[in-house]
């Protein structure tokens, strides 16, 4: 597997980013990361009602079945979802923001503040998650990506700190 990321500096921090294009419209990218029954084709699934500001997310791949509380900080169909999640003890922010252009619709994923010691597994794990989710646009399946082919990525992402 090839890596895709870079890790970047933003307001003294360490920001995750990484990107995706699709052949399709903004609106079908945006449904396949915001509708329940399109995200637990590739990742989990969500419960509640997001106009409250908060949901439960549950990484169904990850054997969640409960899930944690997500605050969502930034929605703006299509365009922009920033949530905050939980993991464990520790809270991630989290931010998608898609762009169209020529036929072509491009998911920026970024996650601000990942700790240094963090990068090496989290950043190849958003990679195998990512690809999920093209499989899941392209009609590929998912299942067939496995998260092994991943691992020795990480020095792609800790050589670069």
């Amino acid at each position: 597997m090839s890596p895709t990321g870079t890790i970047e500096q933003r307001d003294g921090q360490h920001v995750l980013v990484q990107t995706r294009e699709f052949r399709a419209p903004i609106e079908d990218v945006w449904a396949a990361v915001t509708e329940p029954e399109r995200l637990a084709r590739w990742i989990g699934t969500w419960t509640g009602d997001p106009a409250t500001g908060s949901v439960r997310f549950a990484m169904t791949f990850e054997g969640q079945e409960e899930g944690d509380a997500m605050l969502i900080r930034v929605c703006e169909p299509p365009h922009r979802l920033h949530v905050t999640t939980q993991v464990g003890e520790e809270q991630w922010p989290l931010e998608l923001d898609l762009r169209h252009e020529d036929g072509i619709t491009t998911l920026t994923f970024r996650q601000p503040g990942i700790r240094p010691e963090q990068v090496g597994e989290v950043a190849p794990g958003w990679d195998y998650y990512l690809d999920r989710l093209v499989d899941a646009e392209t009609g590929a399946d998912p299942a067939l990506r496995s998260w092994e082919d991943y691992a020795p990525t990480a020095s792609h992402y800790t050589d670069q700190l």
